[in-house]
């Protein structure tokens, strides 16, 4: 690997613009393919073994072309000045709605007790996932056929959707609170790199890398179910990585350019040393974004594979465009002051940097320090023990969201359940109508249970439905445990519909939980022990990265569960913590925690393997990439603070929670736990049984980072000596 990174970051910046050329095709025979081959992501929520699945496929056979097989959704007409609406009106949108694409059937209204609130229900023939219907165009189709109704024009009346169909619209990503992250980035990294084009370099790399990566993820969307919000993820984790990677390069080559190395073998060691540490981060990146398929539900698995596809991309760009950038610059890489040779405008006296003398406090009283730091993260997770989750819930939409909207007219006209219906499956041949009927006094004497419709039989008879309302909302803590219980009661019915399905969601995600966990924690601690020839040392991150982490899900409980700071991000009520984002969160958390923990243990193992001083290469480890890494982390933050603005409730939850984790991470671990604890373990952090230091691939190889001028090594010019690659 050494070799070949050192040949890589040397023919890429000694003809950068062969390597420009090469991504270019690149760029463009992705786009040209995803053009003519792309798919559109949609979601998919058929879970094979849910219980709710099984309902699900007996309506898909009993009534092949109803609501119940394809899709639905409801049309909520509403005078708010508290007037009946007239039936003419509803009689006009029907024909409206009935005219549109793919719609089968528009149900008679259901009125409100006052009757100034009607719903109708528009029965497709297609499921929600058909690509007729993605990206919110179906959505789009049914509030056209509503303005074409000019009643409703004229009328004052307020129509609104809900149900299935326009609950799955994509929302469009609004990108200002992005944007504004971005800037904020470029501001830290020119203070940090001294020069805006070492600073906008890994900036234009990412997003270069996210480019190519989204044509990947519509090419995948073409051979799998991706979700809706998996593309917004994957730019999200693809940006904030592309720049830290690119961000990692940037800085060592400025360092060999400050040591004297000339440009093209600087920009080849960077790419080896820092390379290095960008390879094996970007691989366990990936191995804790494949553990998401170890979740049992398909669709998230396209989580990790599209991220994945925004890992490797970004990778690729900084491994090959950051040393072209480098090598066609020159040491235009450096302020200009160094260019120059010019003296510093304010001359301070000669001291250790701030890294080095924090690292050295605390290297004196680690165990304090330790205590004190374990103490506030441990303190920060705590509300993760009160976590409550649920996946998706319309009245956590913005406000001015028209299925927020519909839901809340719902619930004041009709009542909170009528939200959250269960539909009940009873197998009509088995039990037949007196069967049925007395499933339906069970149900219509079940506490909680406010309402139950007619059997509708399908039409070969071998099914009836009922259609059940809850006294609650969907996610209210009772609504799963409503569900257990009359899956207990009545056996042989098959419970289904929306709610249903996502409790089952829920349960199954907690379940799967400790088994992601534990295959991603296992397998990114062997890759760590063999990139470090250590036991400790992988044993010690992988139990860091589960304390910034827990702290994270403590802050987001706090925050979002418990209402401590809705009013910060933009939210009008508290409410759960949506069921996809602890696995999610951990799966990608883990591996950008990884990030950090490569970087810095690269350092001191370096330091540790010429000067088998195992406190000092600590300090000096922590004084050479505190910067890099706290201006890395502040960068990645900053990007993860703007998804944190979109109103998508899984992209804000997570973009909160990573923003946390990363910031936490960054500084109490990496600047106080990290050099506290490897102190303490002195040299037994390198301790390795001879057993297993034979069955570990030896994956490790150090660059020297002085530069040797070419009359005193006649190999300067050639090939890097042995000595320079360790």
């Amino acid at each position: 690997m050494t070799r070949f990174l050192h040949l890589l970051g040397r023919s890429t910046a000694a003809h950068p613009w062969r390597t420009f050329a090469a991504w270019l095709v690149i760029a463009a025979a992705t786009v040209a393919t995803a053009g003519a081959f792309g798919g559109t992501p949609q979601d998919d929520f058929d879970i094979d073994g849910a219980p709710a699945q099984v309902g699900v496929e007996q309506l898909r056979e009993s009534f092949p072309a109803s609501a119940t097989a394809g899709s639905s959704a409801q049309t909520v007409v509403h005078d708010p000045g508290g007037e009946a609406v007239g039936e003419g009106v509803l009689d006009g949108l029907a024909r409206s709605l009935g005219e549109v694409d793919h719609v089968t059937s528009v149900s008679p209204p259901r009125w409100s007790d006052d009757r100034d609130t009607a719903i109708l229900t528009v029965v497709l023939d297609v499921p929600v996932t058909d690509p007729d219907l993605a990206g919110g165009a179906g959505l789009a189709s049914l509030e056209s056929a509503v303005a074409d109704v000019a009643e409703v024009a004229d009328g004052g009346l307020q129509v609104e959707f809900g149900g299935e169909l326009p609950n799955t619209a994509v929302g469009e990503i609004q990108g200002t609170g992005e944007l504004i992250g971005v800037t904020v980035a470029l501001i830290l990294m020119t203070l940090v790199l001294g020069t805006i084009v070492a600073a906008g370099l890994p900036l234009v790399v990412a997003m270069v890398g996210v480019g190519v990566s989204a044509m990947g993820v519509t090419l995948l969307a073409a051979a799998t179910s991706v979700s809706t919000t998996a593309p917004t993820v994957a730019m999200m984790v693809g940006l904030g990585v592309g720049i830290d990677y690119a961000l990692l390069l940037v800085t060592r080559h400025q360092e060999f350019l400050r040591a004297g190395v000339p440009v093209v073998e600087a920009a080849a060691r960077s790419t080896v040393t820092a390379g290095r540490s960008v390879v094996f981060a970007s691989a366990i990146v990936l191995v804790s974004l494949m553990g998401l398929r170890l979740a049992g539900l398909p669709i998230y698995s396209s989580y990790g594979f599209a991220t994945g596809i925004a890992v490797v991309s970004v990778a690729a760009a900084a491994l090959t465009l950051v040393p072209a950038a480098c090598g066609l610059l020159g040491r235009r890489m450096l302020p200009r002051r160094e260019r120059l040779g010019l003296p510093p405008r304010r001359q301070r006296p000669a001291r250790d940097p701030w890294t080095a003398r924090w690292a050295a406090t605390v290297a004196r009283r680690p165990l304090a320090w330790t205590l004190v730091t374990v103490t506030l993260l441990l303190t920060l997770a705590a509300p993760t023990l009160a976590m409550r989750t649920w996946p998706r819930d319309v009245s956590n939409n913005p406000t001015e969201d028209t299925t927020r909207q519909a839901y809340d007219i719902i619930a004041a006209e009709y009542g909170a359940g009528a939200n959250a219906p269960l539909t009940v499956v009873v197998d009509r041949e088995a039990v037949g109508d007196r069967g049925v009927s007395r499933v339906a006094e069970q149900l219509g004497e079940a506490e909680d249970v406010v309402a139950v419709s007619e059997p509708v039989v399908s039409p070969g008879g071998e099914v009836a439905v009922l259609e059940v309302q809850p006294a609650f909302g969907p996610s209210d803590a009772r609504t799963p445990e409503l569900l257990e219980q009359l899956r207990a009661d009545l056996d042989g019915v098959a419970i289904s519909g929306n709610t249903a399905l996502q409790s089952d969601i829920a349960v199954l995600l907690a379940d799967r939980m400790w088994l992601v966990v534990a295959c991603v924690v296992a397998v990114s601690v062997l890759l760590l022990a063999a990139m470090f020839r250590s036991v400790l040392v992988p044993l010690k991150a992988a139990a860091l990265n589960m304390l910034s982490i827990g702290a994270a899900y403590g802050v987001v409980v706090a925050v979002f569960q418990w209402g401590w700071g809705t009013d910060l991000v933009g939210l009008d009520h508290a409410m759960p913590v949506s069921s996809w984002l602890p696995i999610l969160m951990f799966a990608i958390l883990f591996g950008l925690s990884m990030d950090y923990e490569v970087f810095l243990l690269s350092r001191i193992r370096e330091d540790w393997l010429h000067t088998r001083d195992a406190r000092g290469s600590v300090v000096r480890g922590v004084a050479g990439t505190g910067r890099v890494i706290s201006t890395a982390a502040a960068v990645m933050v900053a990007v993860f603070f703007g998804f944190a603005t979109e109103s998508d409730l899984i992209v804000r939850q997570l973009g909160l929670g990573m923003a946390v984790a990363v910031l936490l991470d960054a500084t109490v671990v990496r600047l106080v736990l990290v050099p506290a604890t490897m102190t303490m373990l002195g040299h037994r952090n390198w301790w390795l049984p001879a057993w297993l230091d034979r069955l570990l691939p030896t994956i490790e190889a150090e660059v020297a980072t002085t530069w040797t001028p070419p009359e005193r090594d006649a190999q300067a010019n050639r090939e890097p000596s042995p000595a320079a690659l360790g």
